[in-house]
């Protein structure tokens, strides 16, 4: 599902106009990106955490060059589904109808 699938969705179920969804998705976006860019964690009860996770400083190899290089410590971007997510989508009977059969 992309973003314009989403903004119609919320439109659809609430009656606010693509418009206005469309301001606040990305008014939320941009708040997230901020936040997180100054090192704040957002939770969201009973939808997950938007994280800062450190990344600890590592040799890695670049092929090409056949030479080591040093990756410093670092921090990226994840997100933690909450209890109650990871639930619904492991109860969820359309993934389950989607799912490989073994």
């Amino acid at each position: 599902m992309t973003k314009a699938e989403v903004i119609t969705k919320i439109s659809d179920k609430t009656g606010i106009q693509k418009d206005d969804v469309t301001q606040t998705i990305e008014a939320f976006f941009k708040v997230v990106k901020d936040s997180m860019s100054e090192g704040e964690n957002i939770y969201v009860r009973g939808f997950g955490s938007f994280i800062n996770k450190k990344r600890a400083k590592k040799i890695a190899r670049n092929i090409s060059k056949n030479t080591a290089i040093v990756i410093d410590e670092h921090y990226i971007p994840a997100f933690k589904p909450s209890k109650v997510f990871v639930e619904k989508i492991k109860n969820s009977k359309k993934i389950k109808e989607l799912a490989p059969q073994d």
